[in-house]
């Protein structure tokens, strides 16, 4: 028995592994005569398969077994298939120079690895029909199957695990090998239909009709596929088992038929990404814009209501202003100052992923620079901070009114019902019938009551001065207050007129009167006063104030204490007053006087004395209490500032910092991916451990917001600036990473071999064409098989030895996940560059210079399709034709200039 199919030959394939490309089924046995029918298909299948190459160098055979006898075609066919030069065939007709032209075939195909068993080139010359036939099968095994490898196995299992995986959705369809289950023609159309649906008419094809499915496949594919028909249907329909190697042959054709449209695919993949990272950017770009048009526009709306210092008339109005303010800061600020922090932060990522994608860097339009929205934030804030400084100064001002034209009316009413009636009792003609003891009593009830009235010179004075007062601050009712005012002067001033004519026509009858009661007029005059300065001193007791700090509730407490001094004194004043009124009736209960009535020359009476004394001592300590109380509203108000400020300074500086940190983190990037996690898990579980501090403050900012605390003299920060956004970086790759570098570290040793990493790396899409480094892109299992298939499923020996020099310089042959990660993070990084677009739009292009809108239409996703259309300019070249467009000076444009 001899072997034709190599058995002992070795390849590399992606798990390191030494595996023979064919294993030992149905092995071709030369002692044997090969069943006719099975010769039949091979002679026709592997006939057509050498035509397939031996075209591209413009000859063909016609008969196997004579055409390859002087060595010649069958020396160009090897070179056709591999690519290589051969040595110089002998152009001689004899015999030898035929065996040394075979010869020089055979070593060819000895050099790749074959070991030929029994295949000498006298067969080949003699024209053996079974040695020629498995020549050919060897060369198609070694240059059509051998390569061929999908999930660890190769060769024919792997042709066969592509067919089952490719066919597995179509009904009536179950590859299990390469005879029978291609007989009915289904499996054939379902791989055209699976790859170029457009082709086949599935639904119409029918299990019981072999021979229309056989022919219908080899039509279509030897028609749009340019694979040739290398089968008979009638031939296969009619034998019992089908030749299977050659199914294998037509259908390895298939394979590398579908395989070069995974390299258009591969191109279609790499611009799709390209295309997706700029309209990303766009987009980004884009939001940047209107966040900041949108931020700036509200900015400008703000700053004039800011500025705006229309005083209003009442606290009312002052108070809604406040509250307005108050839900600014709360309700509408909050939100910008994120989007303020967030604008900034999208800026700098998006510079970050232009920088890593070798695109230039974003600049905004002219006015929305971060520095312009930084320059019109701090305006912002300026016309915030005058705005609340002049709110609480009207507000102020107004409680200021509010309390004086209290103070006015108080004042006024007072005085306008001590005044009531004294009019009457000015122009009253009394005198003129009383006796001379009455005329005496009364002139001096008159004094008394000049005396009164002189007393009461300093409430008119007040009341004209608080008048004053309320026109000079702009009192909104000053009309009134005003007239109110003019009504009480003119009275005052009618009051002294008639005192004075009362106190001439007294006078000129005073000499008629011959005694008065010295002790009653001394009682009244001294207790005029007296009384007076008890209404007054009460009156100033029940006086209302408003404070805002501890200084001015002390220097009320201060003036009270004063006041609290005098009380003795004061009260030695009322001990005399009261014993000139029980001199008065120690006399005239000793001379027997029936006193008739009260003092004639006052109203006030020891009792009224007494009664208003008391209260004065009541009031007294009311007033100590409330002075008191507000003392203490203050000192917590002041606490309460306090406690906020020591909080906030020390929070503030730290929130600076901490988003300082991350910020640099995810710009610079410095370190390897689990560096910057491990870094930002730092940060993030630090802020986590802070957090108490930031609801202790925030507790004690809803203290002073109940307390209605505006100002703090001991901190410039707010609530609002600690609202700030946190965002963590992504870990999607670094997860991708340690998921493929565990698969491949089957002993768990936690390094890799180099077979290991080699096969680590290709299953991540690393791939290397003509020494360049790039991303596959993101693909499912089968297109990745088919693009490894596609460049050979190896890294190149000089690029790996390049890759292992950088993981692993010490030449231990082992290589850590760390050196990985290091590696992955360098050469992984989102770089496409302009040149390696170019080449994918020449792939789609068909290796023209221009690309037709029907044809971007055709290979790329319908948006991303029509973005390069509206952007791509006519194509003017030489070879230019009507819509084509010019993909080279638009893959410059994505990058800029500099790139290439």
């Amino acid at each position: 028995m001899v072997d034709y199919h190599g058995a002992n030959n070795q390849s590399l394939y992606s798990a390191g592994e030494q595996q023979t490309y064919m294993e030992q089924e149905n092995d071709w046995d030369r002692d044997l005569l090969l069943d006719p029918a099975w010769e039949k298909q091979q002679r026709k299948t592997f006939t057509a398969w050498c035509n397939s190459h031996l075209r591209k160098a413009g000859t063909q055979i016609e008969n196997i077994e004579e055409d390859f006898r002087d060595g010649l075609k069958l020396m160009l066919l090897l070179e056709v298939i591999s690519g290589e030069r051969l040595p110089k065939p002998e152009r001689g007709k004899m015999r030898v120079h035929k065996i040394n032209n075979v010869n020089k075939a055979l070593d060819f195909i000895a050099s790749k690895g074959v070991k030929l068993v029994s295949i000498g080139a006298e067969e080949i010359v003699d024209g053996n029909a079974k040695m020629t036939l498995g020549m050919i099968w060897t060369i198609i095994l070694r240059f059509a199957i051998q390569d061929i490898s999908v999930e660890e196995t190769s060769a024919k299992e792997g042709l066969l695990l592509w067919c089952q995986r490719k066919t597995a959705p179509y009904k009536n369809v179950n590859v299990q090998n390469f005879h029978i289950s291609w007989k009915d023609g289904l499996a054939f159309n379902a791989l055209i239909h699976r790859h170029r649906p457009e082709l086949i008419d599935y639904d119409k094809l029918r299990k019981d009709d072999p021979v229309t499915n056989l022919n219908n496949a080899f039509e279509v594919a030897e028609r749009y596929l340019d694979i040739p028909k290398m089968l008979d249907a009638e031939d296969i329909v009619g034998t019992l088992r089908p030749d299977e190697k050659a199914i294998m042959t037509y259908v390895s054709c298939f394979y590398h038929a579908f395989s070069g449209a995974q390299k258009a695919e591969t191109a279609a993949n790499r611009i799709c990404k390209v295309l997706a990272v700029n309209q990303e950017n766009e987009h980004l770009m884009e939001d940047y814009e209107k966040l900041a048009s949108d931020l700036l526009e509200w900015i400008r709306r703000t700053i004039p209501w800011l500025e705006n210092r229309a005083p209003e008339k009442t606290m009312t109005e002052m108070q809604q202003k406040l509250e307005d303010f108050r839900d600014y800061r709360r309700v509408h600020k909050p939100p910008k100052v994120q989007e303020k922090c967030q604008l900034e932060i999208n800026f700098n990522t998006l510079q970050t992923k232009l920088r890593l994608s070798n695109r230039p860097a974003f600049m905004p339009s002219e006015g929305r620079m971060v520095s312009d929205i930084n320059g019109a934030w701090h305006k912002l804030e300026g016309a915030e901070k005058g705005y609340e400084e002049w709110l609480l100064n009207e507000i102020r001002r107004l409680e200021r009114l509010d309390h004086l034209a209290e103070k006015f009316r108080q004042k006024a009413a007072i005085h306008e019902s001590w005044t009531d009636g004294k009019e009457t009792m000015l122009t009253q003609k009394d005198y003129e019938t009383a006796t001379l003891s009455e005329i005496k009593a009364l002139l001096k009830k008159h004094e008394a009551f000049e005396s009164d009235l002189a007393a009461h010179q300093d409430r008119v004075e007040q009341i004209a001065a608080i008048a004053q007062e309320l026109n000079e601050l702009d009192y909104y009712d000053s009309p009134s207050v005003n007239a109110r005012c003019q009504k009480i002067c003119e009275q005052w001033d009618a009051l002294g007129s008639l005192t004075q004519n009362r106190r001439e026509s007294l006078e000129r009858t005073e000499k008629q009167l011959e005694s008065i009661d010295e002790l009653y007029l001394e009682y009244a005059k001294r207790a005029a006063p007296f009384n007076n300065w008890m209404e007054g001193a009460m009156e100033d007791l029940q006086d209302m104030f408003i404070v805002h700090n501890i200084e001015e509730i002390q220097g009320l407490i201060t003036a009270h204490d004063q006041f609290k001094s005098t009380l003795p004194e004061a009260n030695k004043e009322r001990e005399a007053i009261q014993a000139i009124q029980a001199e008065v009736q120690k006399i005239a209960q000793y001379n027997g006087i029936k006193l008739a009535g009260n003092n004639p020359y006052t109203t006030i009476t020891p009792q009224s004395i007494d009664k208003k004394w008391e209260k004065v001592q009541q009031l007294v300590p009311q007033r100590d209490q409330a002075l008191q109380e507000e003392l203490a509203r203050q000192q917590s108000n002041d606490h309460l500032r306090r406690q906020f400020a020591n909080q906030a300074n020390m929070i503030g500086p730290w929130i600076q910092n901490k988003m300082e940190e991350i910020g640099r983190i995810s710009i610079e990037m410095n370190g390897t991916l689990e560096d910057q996690l491990t870094h930002l898990r730092q940060y993030e579980q630090s802020i986590i451990e802070y957090k108490p501090n930031i609801d202790q403050l925030e507790g004690d900012h809803q203290l002073i917001q109940e307390a209605l605390i505006f100002d703090n003299k001991y901190t410039s920060y707010t609530m609002e600036c600690f609202h700030l956004p946190f965002t963590p970086l992504y870990q999607e790759q670094l997860h991708e990473y340690r998921t493929s570098f565990n698969h491949f570290d089957k002993d768990h040793s936690g390094v890799l071999q180099a077979e290991e990493f080699k096969a680590c790396l290709i299953s991540l899409g690393y791939d290397v064409e003509n020494n360049k480094q790039k991303r596959t892109g993101i693909m499912d299992s089968d297109d990745f098989r088919a693009l490894l298939i596609s460049t050979g499923n190896s890294l190149g020996d000089a690029e790996f030895a390049r890759i292992m020099g950088i993981v692993d310089p010490n030449n231990s042959g082992a290589v850590t996940f760390q050196a990985f990660i290091d590696f992955m993070s360098r050469e992984t990084t989102d770089t496409d560059t302009a040149d390696q677009v170019i080449a994918s739009f020449k792939i789609l292009a068909g290796d023209k210079n221009y690309i037709t809108a029907e044809e971007l239409r055709r290979e790329l996703p319908p948006d991303q399709a029509e973005y390069c259309i509206a952007r791509m300019a006519p194509y003017t070249g030489p070879d230019a034709v009507p819509g084509a467009l010019d993909y080279m000076s638009f893959s410059t444009a994505l990058y800029g200039e500099s790139d290439l």
